[in-house]
């Protein structure tokens, strides 16, 4: 009977670790998808200006 109670307190402290383990993996990632995100939209619009550069050429 003194087995299960030490098995069911390592399976909690298992589970326990994975959990904070997996908690700061998701914190981490978001991290980086904040950080790719501004890269993106950085891209985004200086590709949109060199755009406008191009059709300005065809209206001076």
């Amino acid at each position: 009977m003194d087995n299960r109670a030490q098995t069911s307190a390592e399976f909690i402290l298992l589970f326990g670790g994975i959990f904070v383990v997996v908690l700061l993996v998701i914190y981490m990632y978001n991290g980086y998808i904040d950080d790719l995100g501004g890269q993106i939209q950085s891209k985004e619009v200086s590709e949109f200006n060199s755009q406008l550069k191009i059709l300005e050429e065809y209206f001076k």
